[in-house]
């Protein structure tokens, strides 16, 4: 017998696989390349959706704004993502292809519940084949309509997909969701919240491993008439600010008690 991995001894070679203990450790090894790249944090509000991510830049050479993980899925549905970019790109495509069938068939947007439906069957589809591997990205899905009001759901490598208040992926994902838990979305506004979730980022950003990251943001909502948008630049600019504030008044805080 050739020597095996170790972790997960042959049973981790192909992802149509169960383990004796009833584990499909390539969808296992699919999350740990999401908790490798940069967070992605979505709020809900009671007046739409934000989102914020953590763009690591991993050399000066870049021009700014390249490879975002930030997309517009359709006019109403925004999409951000923890990952592998590529793979979350494909996601996005799969995504678009999905919502315009749907505006085409039945003359409406679709919604978002009927959308991570079909793109989280995708996801799972490619659990299930030995010649094809999970996607390593985890997606964020987020609208605003009349009806329903605001949405936000988040899809992860398994195909697995719940609705969300606030959510996160990536490497501070525990981080990001102990600040998550702190925030009282429901009576907050997303021009309250988007100042939130831009702390957040900064917050949790390891300025040791990654030195240098782009902020991302953008937000769907009542204020936007139902369509995804990156936020202002004036918005983002503010809120950046008010990070930067409130990481120093941490520090300032730390140093007190020391």
């Amino acid at each position: 017998l050739p020597n095996m991995s170790s972790i997960g001894t042959g049973y981790d070679l192909s992802a149509s696989q169960f383990s004796p203990d009833g584990r499909v450790f390539q969808i296992e090894y699919a999350n740990k390349a999401v908790e490798n790249s940069g967070t992605a944090v979505g709020i809900r509000a009671k007046d739409g959706v934000v989102f914020a991510v953590e763009k690591i830049v991993t050399s000066k050479l870049y021009e700014k704004g390249a490879n975002r993980r930030i997309a517009n899925i359709d006019t109403h549905v925004g999409m951000a993502a923890a990952g592998l970019v590529t793979d979350a790109r494909q996601l996005a495509e799969i995504a678009r292809d999905e919502a315009s069938t749907y505006r085409s068939d039945y003359g409406s947007p679709i919604p978002l519940q009927h959308l991570t439906q079909r793109v989280s069957s995708y996801m799972h589809a490619y659990t299930l084949y030995s010649s094809i591997r999970p996607f390593g990205a985890t997606m964020m899905l987020g609208t605003w309509g009349k009806e329903d009001g605001a949405q936000l759901m988040m899809v992860e490598p398994s195909g697995v997909g719940y609705g969300y208040w606030g959510c996160a992926a990536g490497k501070a994902k525990s981080n990001a969701k102990t600040e998550l838990e702190k925030i009282k979305m429901a009576d907050k506004t997303c021009a309250e919240l988007v100042k939130e979730a831009a702390r957040i980022i900064y917050m949790v950003h390891d300025e040791v491993k990654d030195k240098m990251f782009e902020l991302e943001l953008s937000w769907v909502g009542e204020f936007t008439n139902g369509v995804h948008q990156r936020v202002p630049e004036k918005v983002h600019a503010e809120a950046e600010k008010f990070a930067k504030s409130a990481m120093e008044e941490d520090s300032d805080s730390d140093e007190d008690m020391s």
